[in-house]
């Protein structure tokens, strides 16, 4: 069934609104290169050699050679439609959830003899074969319980009532579903979504205390001056302020501050009436597919984060997403789109949140508290989607300029890439189109993807323009790397899990400023270097 809906999407997206395209890509996270002995190397290079041998001369070609990188079998699909659709109301209740909500989770740092830093001390991830390197299939373990008194099973801690009582066989059913997932390593650094520098610096330093001075002088003013927020936002917003100024930096709320409480509510209750309008209609034959994308989607989303296999969690991306599609018939849904709520989710949580976010329990804030986080993630993301819909409507055209642009911009700025690509076949479109598609959340830690955003909502056209010159400096980055591999398999292998799981502040800081550098020279000055 899955197979034979991914070869007539293209046919079915022209008629019916609200439908699904799948995202081609590589396993998320990115993995440390010294964790890829854990695939199967025949059936790796059996999979390279076929999409080497037939080289897609189209993007429509390409897109139905090449199988999503999530695909479960068949046999999910079939749980799916046999089971009954469990009502989600807008009280957020956190009682229903599938047997696919039950994902894998990770060990706290301290639970693995770790420190509690935020990665800044240099951590190096378990290499494979070490006692604490956990993989989706190991045996079977006997239930036990740390000092604290939460459960663990296979190594995961299980922190919500209901996943304390989780049988064996259930555990066991999940495992089997997960059999035809690439095998991946549970590293904890991955998750770790605080802010963090890599060098091991405070957190927290004079200078960044003037910063938040600076941004509380700007938000406490009658009105806001949105120039001078966005400059001093460019070069990363402290995290105490970066709710309320990613919600002015989106245009969610305005510069005026006695018009802010009254523009919050308003939306927030307009979001709410799309659900009681709206969300019921998800089991209607002409919504069916769409939400069963969704469902089936959100569990994959940050796997590596306890926080986003909460069913409380997950209901509310359903929610939002669903809203999303329906009312942005043009494009519908499309896989990846749930990534692009993750960022607004968190940032807008840190707001209740004082602890580590990757592990709070959603479910112990007020339902109040929990409603406003959604409906601003909502509008916060919808804001961003509108700037780049042309990258989910019909044969996703914005996503085919953009990486003709990343090949015309690569070809000028380092000629040894553009020719080694040429030399092994490699497109340009496998390993890009995730790129654009994602907005590179699946090759950067969320933590390096928050500090991203916000340069980009500082910028002008962040999301649009501004992310292609990112895309070519992060490209540029491993220029080591890739000239390195001389073979097709070697050269995509890499390209889609790159090593950038201990990625902080400094590395994203300088990315940004190698393409500031780039888009200086050719957006600016387009005739510079011109062929």
């Amino acid at each position: 069934m899955a197979t034979e809906n991914r070869t007539h999407f293209w046919r079915r997206n022209a008629k019916v609104p609200g439908s699904i395209q799948p995202v081609y890509g590589a396993q998320h996270p990115p993995l440390d290169p010294r964790l890829r002995g854990t695939f199967p190397k025949e059936a790796l290079k059996s999979n390279f050699n076929n999409l080497k041998s037939k080289k897609a001369s189209s993007f429509h070609e390409f897109a139905r050679s090449t199988n999503d990188a999530w695909d479960i079998d068949d046999e999910e699909d079939e749980d799916f439609l046999a089971a009954p659709v469990q009502p989600l109301s807008p009280g957020l209740s956190s009682s229903s959830s599938s047997s696919h909500h039950q994902s894998f989770r990770q060990l706290p740092p301290q639970a693995d003899g770790a420190d509690g830093a935020d990665g800044a001390d240099g951590a190096v991830p378990p290499k494979a074969g070490d006692p604490g390197l956990r993989e989706v299939e190991e045996p079977e373990e006997a239930e036990e319980e740390d000092e604290s008194g939460r459960g663990r099973f296979n190594g995961r801690v299980v922190k919500s009532n209901s996943d304390a009582h989780l049988s064996a066989s259930s555990v066991r059913s999940t495992l089997q579903k997960q059999k035809s997932l690439p095998v991946r390593p549970i590293i904890p650094l991955v998750a770790r979504i605080s802010d963090q520098n890599a060098s091991g610096a405070p957190p927290m330093t004079v200078r960044e205390k003037n910063r938040l001075d600076k941004f509380r002088q700007l938000l406490s003013s009658p009105n806001t001056d949105l120039e001078e927020l966005r400059k001093h936002s460019w070069s990363g917003i402290p995290r105490e302020v970066r709710p309320i100024t990613w919600r002015l930096l989106s245009g969610y709320l305005p510069a005026n501050m006695e018009r802010r409480e009254l523009v919050l509510k308003r939306k927030r209750d307009e979001y709410f009436g799309f659900i009681e309008q709206y969300y019921h209609s998800r089991t209607d034959e002409h919504y069916k597919d769409t939400y069963r994308q969704i469902h089936i989607d959100i569990p994959r989303t940050n796997p590596l984060i306890p926080l986003f296999q909460q069913p409380t969690v997950q209901e509310v991306f359903e929610r939002i997403l669903f809203i999303w599609a329906i009312r942005h018939p043009a494009s519908g849904y499309v896989q990846g789109i749930n990534d692009l709520v993750t960022p607004f989710f968190v940032v807008f949580l840190s707001d209740f949140v004082k602890e580590d976010v990757e592990n709070f329990e959603m479910a112990g804030l007020p339902l109040e508290t929990r409603r406003n986080i959604e409906a601003d993630s909502f509008w916060c993301m919808s804001k961003l989607l509108d700037g780049i819909q042309d990258n989910y409507t019909f044969a996703q055209p914005g996503i085919q300029n953009k990486v003709k642009a990343l090949e015309e911009l690569v070809s000028r700025i380092d000629e040894d890439i553009h020719g080694h690509f040429k030399r092994y076949e490699v497109e340009y479109l496998q390993f890009a189109f995730r790129w654009m598609n994602n907005l590179l959340m699946r090759e950067l830690p969320l933590r390096c993807t928050i500090r991203l955003w916000d340069t980009y909502q500082a910028e002008a056209e962040g999301f649009s323009h501004f992310h292609l010159y990112v895309c070519a400096a992060f490209l540029i980055e491993w220029r080591k790397e890739i000239l390195s591999m001389v073979d097709f398999q070697g050269l995509l292998m890499l390209l889609q899990n790159l090593p950038t799981i201990h990625w902080g502040n400094e590395e994203v800081g300088l990315l940004l400023a190698e393409a500031y550098r780039l888009k200086y020279m050719f957006a600016d000055a387009p005739n510079h270097y011109k062929r």
